[in-house]
């Protein structure tokens, strides 16, 4: 019986590692719970068993873990399950000719900085001057940077 959850401490911690390398983002409970099993069933094998058993349990594990890891990285899962669009869209420009410094509009969105504004009649992103600006405020463009609209609330 001890034999069976030594092996299955092993698997079951190779399994938490993969899951975390190629699954789960950063450092979480599975990576931490794989590496922990990995080692219980490590010390198990060394304290059950003896040194001899132990070393073979080590090379083992890491044989095994090694061989897991070029399996899922050779089976092409990971292929499938990877975001492979590619973002092609441009930023509209602002016509230059339509807003000018010193006009004003109303905020259709928060500015946090930034959001939606509607200057003389056109709906164009528009940035804060750092400050927050609540939804139907009146702003006035006090700069346009980089076809960036910065605006300012009006008191």
């Amino acid at each position: 019986m001890t034999i069976f959850i030594i092996v299955l401490l092993l698997v079951l911690g190779i399994v938490l590692i993969l899951l975390e390398l190629f699954v789960l983002p950063g450092i979480t409970v599975a990576g931490i719970a794989g590496v922990a099993m990995m080692l219980c069933g490590i010390y198990l094998s060394y304290n059950h068993y003896g040194n001899m058993i132990g070393h073979l349990t080590v090379l083992g594990s890491v044989i095994f873990s090694l061989l897991a890891l070029w399996l899922a990285l050779k089976s092409g899962t990971w292929e499938r399950l990877m975001l492979k669009t590619e973002i092609d869209s441009k930023v509209d420009k602002i016509d230059e000719n339509l807003i000018a410094i010193g006009d004003e509009g109303v905020c259709l969105s928060r500015l946090a900085p930034m959001g939606q504004v509607r200057i003389n009649k056109h709906i164009v992103e528009a940035k804060s001057t750092g400050v927050y600006v609540d939804e139907k405020t009146k702003v006035k463009v006090i700069k346009i940077v980089d076809k960036v609209i910065v605006v300012k609330p009006l008191k």
